[in-house]
């Protein structure tokens, strides 16, 4: 095989490999990052990447006894937290709310959503998400749970 056939045949494979690259992330369903939408959603509406913000957290946890367990973890990488039960027409499980001034990225709230997420199903509750001053109202109503 001369070194032209062999380079044809390397840039076949090439070729191949590439398409087979863009057919897989043109089927990849599309990620639907709330925390990125929301962050360009902040922007867009004036927000300042090197402001620090208010921002507050929200979890839904079964009971008083993994809100005192959720808090301390939270007091200690300090946040302010307060929770309460919900009304009892929308359950028995109690709603823990945590505040904290941050700067607002989209690596640093998705690594945030992350370890929230965490925290939240190793106590049997759930994380519901961020939400800050600024930030247009139509857009936290779209937020999924």
């Amino acid at each position: 095989m001369s070194a032209f056939t062999l380079l044809l045949v390397l840039a076949a494979v090439i070729a191949a490999y590439r398409v087979y690259l863009a057919v897989r992330r043109w089927r990849a369903p599309p990620q639907d990052d709330w925390d990125e939408r929301l962050v360009k959603n902040l922007r867009s509406q004036g927000g300042n990447p090197f402001n620090p913000y208010e921002v507050d957290f929200f979890f839904d946890l079964p009971d008083e006894a993994r809100c005192q367990e959720v808090s301390a973890v939270l007091v200690a990488a300090g946040h302010a937290v307060d929770f309460h039960p919900l009304d009892p027409e929308r359950g028995s499980s109690y709603s823990l709310h945590a505040r904290k001034s941050i700067r607002i990225s989209v690596p640093d709230m998705q690594a945030q959503t992350r370890e929230f997420k965490a925290l939240a199903a190793a106590h049997g509750g759930r994380y519901d998400g961020w939400a800050t001053s600024g930030m247009n109202r139509e857009m936290l109503k779209r937020q999924p749970g």
